[in-house]
């Protein structure tokens, strides 16, 4: 099964939802499409990814690393739905994992991006080569069918899968099944042709294919075509599906061609359940699938940079802010199982499902239309910590493999992907980020260099006819130097260096003079006629700080500079069957020692159970971790331990009452007793294993018993909505359980006492959960069977 399985809430975009409930709501009105008025060109802009070449760093590592992934791809084998959907044969072997379900085809979007960028920043001639052969082949496939269709998405009815394209003809004739990952049987079909979409787009930029284009508007034609006679409700319950970016991939189409039927369709593809409040400023993202929102968000500032429209940049800059300020751990990621939780409630879902990369991957494209609309430091506060310390760490460089989730909780660790039987999204994502790391360090302004990452490279600046070095050791080191290697054109210039918001005191010099300078909105500015030779020093002294989570400030995290350092507990390989360490005293910090490694430094008698060695979390792509700490004074660590010994004492007592205890999704206890199950699926959160049945499945279970009175009792995670079951004990049914998420952030039990008569003379029963028709059974994270407690004596 996909890895969504381990998920206990819900659905995620790994796992095809069984039911649809989808929510009708008017499309954006006509004035949206009269008469656009072209936002005001921005005055900042990224140079592109062509002048920027990187020098070695942990970046280059990356980008190296992914080279190599991408050459160890075969395009033929991302080709074979493709040409089968368009009656070809294949020319190479279906890849697995998801390149074997109904989302077939979403990689091949990818990696064609992935290749355009790799070309971009390297000069990579093979990448070149393999993009220009698949426009090739997509052009093949696409002239089999009069309609412009092309795709390699299939859908599924029943036990048969097929051609996706059946799906898109009934939702072409109204006939809508839509529900959040599956449209009519197929798994998000056109998130897949956001991808695809993406991938010819990005041909066009970054190689010049004189093909790409016209492939895109034909098929754009075809998916116009499917929109054209739906009713504005029917559009709306079709974009309750997830559909990425796909009114982006429109407007950019617009702004490549000038036809405006492109801006039209992407104005059409407006899902207003989610986009109307956020342009009235509200948050309605608790509960909200997250990484589904952004791609729609991105479409929205692309919009408004091509048409003016003021909701278009209020929905974008408002989600921005809310996510950072309601939603992101301190690694720049959000998201707990896939999902935004409720907002500020991060120390409640610090788990092993946090963060995952897509939704990074994606703020960060959307960080930098903000920015070239707004420059404002914190656009780039932002960008540097979720590009360095998720975005860095999301790849291994020594496999090129990808991890889905970035997990936070004590004692976890990164699980990345195999190279040619996972295929996630993130694997997707992964090969762009990886491919562009020079993407966003230097920007320009009239009259104005600006440098806002701080990685070693090389700019080629044409206008200027200058080349810029810039060499550094950060993060690892102070010290930032900026060479003019070359200029040839007179005048001066102005030089902005970006000042991070955790520097208070940074330095300055310009050929090893000291310049005084203070920081004005976010940045040190010089400005002079800079010649080659010229070499500008910046020194951003790191130290060590505290940062609580928004909701309890007695959960921490510990950053120096711009790392989040990590307590290292030890190699991944191996389980963590540890406490989740705590941090016990009056002065945490000052207990924290630099050690001979670069950003590496020892607890010194504040770390409980034992000290601890912290290192840089995205460094630490092999080793279980712990990102978060409760920290407590000396008085606070003694009451903790007197609570943690009367609920030890407490579990002893219930487990002598116990006549049976079932942890369910554990192979051995499931065998031990005597699991039936269909349609059931083991799951795993804050390390807690535990099972569900979907709807039309079950799960049953052998218990032991013991004489009297006897009190069944199940385990739920607090968050779970819309679960509706029953739970019946030899047949007959002792509970109909409904959880709505009336307990948020936390585990709880819920007790159902047990007829004398089911278990009268009986050594055991069996139980069983079996869900309402159309939703889920749990998951239960554990049952017990037990005598309940002696009553007082008056």
């Amino acid at each position: 099964m996909p890895r969504s399985d381990t998920r206990p809430q819900g659905l995620s975009r790994r796992t095809l939802l069984q039911t649809a409930a989808p929510l009708a709501a008017l499309a954006p009105g006509a004035a949206a499409l009269a008469q656009p008025a072209k936002a005001p060109a921005s005055k900042v802009e990224p140079f592109p990814l062509e002048a920027v070449r990187l020098l070695p760093s942990p970046f280059l590592t990356a980008v190296e690393a992914n080279r190599a992934y991408l050459h160890r791809l075969d395009s033929d084998r991302l080709l074979h739905n493709f040409r089968k959907h368009a009656g070809l044969k294949p020319k190479g072997e279906v890849y697995g994992g998801w390149e074997s379900d109904t989302i077939a085809g979403h990689t091949l979007g990818h990696y064609m991006t992935a290749l355009a960028l790799m070309y971009a920043q390297t000069g990579d001639a093979e990448s070149k080569r393999r993009l220009t052969y698949i426009i090739d082949e997509l052009e093949v496939c696409q002239a089999q069918s009069p309609d412009g269709y092309v795709s390699g998405f299939q859908r599924k009815r029943g036990d048969i899968v097929e051609d996706g394209k059946l799906a898109l003809e009934e939702v072409r004739r109204g006939e809508i099944r839509s529900a959040g990952f599956d449209l009519n049987g197929s798994w998000v079909p056109f998130y897949t042709w956001h991808k695809l979409y993406a991938g010819l787009l990005d041909a066009d930029r970054y190689i010049g294919s004189r093909k790409a284009i016209p492939i895109a508007e034909r098929l754009g034609g075809y998916i116009e075509g499917v929109f054209a006679g739906l009713t504005d409700a029917q559009v709306q319950s079709v974009l309750d599906c997830e559909h990425g970016g796909l009114n982006e991939s429109f407007a950019e189409l617009y702004a490549r061609t000038g036809n405006r039927r492109w801006l039209a369709l992407s104005q059409k593809i407006y899902h207003r359940k989610i986009l109307d409040p956020l342009a009235e400023r509200r948050d309605s993202l608790s509960n909200v699938h997250a990484n589904t929102q952004v791609p729609k968000l991105i479409g929205l500032a692309r919009l408004y940079e091509l048409t003016g429209e003021p909701r278009y940049a209020t929905a974008s800059a408002f989600f921005w802010d809310t996510v950072l300020e309601n939603y992101s751990y301190v690694i720049g990621g959000n998201s707990d199982r896939e999902y935004f939780q409720a907002p500020k409630t991060i120390s409640k879902h610090i788990t092993e499902q946090t963060c995952e990369s897509c939704n990074t991957y994606n703020m960060l494209k959307l960080t930098r239309h903000l920015y070239a609309r707004e420059p404002r430091p914190e656009h780039f506060d932002y960008y540097e910590r979720a590009h360095l310390n998720h975005i860095l760490g999301h790849q291994n460089p020594r496999t090129g493999g990808f991890c889905y989730m970035s997990p936070l909780m004590s004692g976890t660790h990164r699980e990345y992907s195999s190279d040619f039987n996972d295929f996630w999204c993130c694997v997707g994502t992964g090969i762009e980020s990886h491919a562009k790391h020079g993407e966003s360090i230097w920007w320009r302004a009239p009259g104005e260099l600006i440098a806002n990452l701080y990685i070693p490279s090389l700019l080629s600046w044409e206008a200027q006819g200058a080349k810029v070095e810039m060499t550094t050791g950060y993060p690892f080191d102070d010290v930032v130097k900026i060479r003019f290697v070359e200029r040839r054109k007179r005048g001066p210039v102005s030089l902005a260096l970006r000042v991070p918001a955790w520097c208070e005191a940074p330095r300055l010099a310009v050929n090893g003079e000291g310049v005084l300078a203070t920081p004005d909105r976010g940045y040190l500015r010089v400005r002079r006629a800079w010649k080659a030779g010229d070499e500008i020093t910046l020194t951003l002294p790191r130290t060590l700080r505290l940062e609580p989570t928004p909701d309890d400030p007695k959960t921490v995290a510990v950053l120096y500079g711009p790392l989040v350092m990590a307590g290292d507990l030890g190699r991944a390989t191996e389980t963590w069957t540890g406490p989740a360490p705590v941090l016990v005293g009056a002065d945490l910090l000052g207990a924290m020692a630099p050690q001979a490694e670069p950003a590496v430094f020892r607890t010194q008698g504040v770390g409980r159970p034992g000290d601890l060695t912290l290192r840089p979390y995205a460094f630490a792509q092999e080793r279980n971790t712990a990102v978060y700490f409760r920290r407590f004074t000396d008085s606070e660590w003694v009451a903790e331990q007197a609570s943690y010994q009367a609920e030890q004492a407490r579990m002893r007592d219930l487990q002598a009452r116990s006549a049976d205890v079932m942890h369910l999704g554990e192979m051995q206890a499931e065998r031990d007793h005597k699991l039936d199950a269909k349609i059931s699926y083991p799951v795993v959160y804050r390390g807690r294993n535990g099972r569900d049945a979907r709807s039309g499945g079950f799960f049953e279970f052998t218990m032991k018993t013991r004489p009297g009175p006897l009190v069944l009792q199940a385990t739920y995670w607090g968050e779970e909505r819309n679960r509706r079951f029953r739970i019946l004990v030899d047949g007959v049914v002792v509970a109909q359980e409904r959880l709505t998420g009336e307990r948020p952030g936390e585990f709880f039990e819920r007790d159902y006492p047990v007829p004398p008569e089911l278990t009268k003379g009986k050594s055991e029963v069996r139980v069983r959960f079996e869900p309402e028709t159309g939703v889920s059974a749990g998951p239960s994270f554990g049952v017990r069977l037990f005598s309940p407690a002696p009553t007082p004596q008056a």
